[in-house]
């Protein structure tokens, strides 16, 4: 199925990129916030992969950013996880970092996952037990043992304007410690490059399991380590090679 989840984030990542930098008027609607905005290039780029999807996959479960969850037929046990544009405040900024985000489960398991950023071309896949790759070469995380030689990367919850649980805490115990921390947008992405090894550690609150179904795959594949923390804040996972991840895991709280 690998092939055509790549097919399918291929092609909605080329309807994607008629809209980007197009000079057009891509806003719809605010979801909670000003920070929080959906484009029609969301919009259209779920509506093909859900139709791909019912197509080619009759009775699959989805469950999507912008449409919610799906029921499948009983007893398939398939779910795609879907995010058709993650990292929407870049696409609309003319920014290149955004990605098109395909997880696919097997009884609440992940199986295959794909992570597309058409912008700056780069196309991370993984299957279980076979390996993660980009355009199509192996990739594994870094092997750095040392915060001081460690480049991280986090973000900012929506809601940071009104909501003081906003990051700050633990990007202060962070920061003084690592070489550098850069915030690139999109979550997807992030946890792809820590899978590549361009990236030490990734952590983030209030994130949803669109953001991080297919990345935090493709990174366990890379044979990186993806944990939990902070409850009833949504989805929040800290991601990192095992050694790194050691080190944080008492500063991420």
């Amino acid at each position: 199925m690998i092939d055509q989840i790549i097919e399918c984030a291929r092609e909605a990542g080329r309807l994607a990129m008629t809209h980007f930098r197009s000079g057009h008027d891509l806003k719809r609607h605010n979801k909670l916030n000003d920070s929080d905005i959906v484009t029609i290039a969301d919009a259209e780029c779920e509506a093909y992969i859900k139709n791909f999807i019912a197509t080619r996959f009759p009775g699959h479960a989805i469950l999507s950013e912008e449409s919610g969850e799906s029921e499948g037929v009983p007893g398939t046990g398939y779910r795609w996880v879907i995010d058709p544009i993650d990292g929407t405040t870049n696409f609309f900024s003319g920014l290149p970092i955004w990605a098109i985000s395909i997880g696919l489960e097997l009884d609440g398991e992940a199986v295959a996952g794909v992570v597309y950023a058409p912008a700056t071309g780069e196309l991370f896949h993984a299957v279980r037990g076979e390996g993660a790759y980009l355009n199509g070469q192996p990739i594994k995380v870094s092997a750095e043992t040392a915060l001081a030689r460690s480049v991280a990367c986090t973000g900012f919850p929506v809601d940071k304007n009104v909501n003081p649980d906003n990051n700050l805490d633990n990007l202060a115990r962070v920061l003084p410690l690592v070489r550098d921390v850069r915030r690139f947008g999109a979550a997807s992405v992030d946890i792809c490059y820590v899978a590549a090894g361009f990236l030490q550690a990734y952590w983030e609150m209030n994130l949803h399991e669109w953001d991080v179904c297919a990345a935090t795959f493709i990174l366990q594949e890379a044979g990186g380590v993806c944990s939990r923390f902070r409850q009833g804040r949504g989805v929040s996972v800290l991601c990192a090679p095992e050694a790194i991840h050691s080190l944080l895991t008492p500063l991420i709280k």
